[in-house]
């Protein structure tokens, strides 16, 4: 299967508030009543682009708005409405069976891989083969060495072969401190795979829905305090807060802003009433 990079650049994830303010501040309408091919094809979409855009948003952590080239032309839209039909429409995608699969896919990626302790044996063995692998080599080297190199490599080889003796030895220090710890590096390896998996599974649920509901209460927390009556300064042809607190808030919040309250509400009342329907 084809490995897909489900982490945005920079660990920049962007949760539902991108799709939601991002979209209306570009005024991209996915309509459930209206996306024909005909609506479409105005943004200069297909879609099955539409709902790659939307798939990115909620699984990849950001919105994608490159090759809608028909935005400026709904720009007089009604925003509330159209996050009200950004928000209908991703809810029908997320549970149609391209998404789910496209769900299941990250979730396998990043599920942690079991590593299998080996047992006093194997690592013995492992260890065996790979000092004779080094004597080999060495035994090459010294029928390749000149007369002043030759005595290095056979002095090297006389302690490999020493080594060898202590790898095969199972009473030897080394192997017989990790056949007396083996029982309990077992007990522990399993104990730390059962804690990645228990992480695993609380990030990434079975139910794919649970995992759009993370994403919505990241909106509600990140849209909970804006101040849509702050001030705006223009300097230099772009516009700042008056209040310099703001400057120092993230995207998202500054996106919300722009969005504009009707939006955010619209969004917010929206996104409550469907996080009430997830359980």
């Amino acid at each position: 299967m084809k490995k897909v990079n489900y982490i945005a650049k920079g660990f920049k994830v962007l949760s539902i508030a991108a799709v939601i303010t991002v979209a209306s501040c570009s005024l991209i309408s996915f309509t459930v009543r209206s996306l024909g091919d005909d609506f479409l094809k105005q943004l200069g979409l297909t879609k099955p682009g539409a709902e790659e855009k939307i798939r990115q948003g909620i699984l990849g952590g950001s919105l994608d708005t490159y090759g809608i080239k028909g935005i400026k032309n709904i720009a007089t839209g009604n925003r509330a409405a159209v996050a009200s039909d950004i928000l209908s429409y991703t809810k029908k995608y997320v549970s149609t069976a391209d998404f789910i699969k496209n769900y299941n896919e990250m979730r396998d990626y990043y599920k942690p891989k079991f590593q299998k302790l080996q047992t006093p044996d194997e690592m013995r063995a492992e260890a065996v083969a790979n000092q004779k692998k080094s004597i080999a080599q060495i035994e090459e080297s010294i029928k390749k060495a000149d007369a002043s190199t030759k005595p290095i490599f056979e002095n090297v080889l006389i302690t490999a072969k020493e080594d060898l003796k202590k790898i095969e030895d199972p009473n030897s220090k080394h192997n017989a401190a990790y056949a007396k710890n083996y029982e309990q590096a077992v007990k522990q390896n399993q104990q730390n795979y059962d804690r990645q998996i228990a992480d695993w599974e609380a990030k990434y649920p079975s139910n794919h829905l649970l995992y759009v509901k993370k994403r919505l209460q990241e909106f509600l927390n990140e849209t909970a305090d804006i101040d849509f009556e702050a001030e705006l300064i223009t300097k230099n042809g772009k516009k700042y807060f008056v209040n310099r607190a703001y400057e120092s808030k993230g995207n998202r919040w500054k996106m919300a802003f722009r969005a504009g309250q009707d939006v955010v509400t619209t969004a917010r009342t929206f996104v409550e009433k469907w996080m009430s329907e997830i359980k």
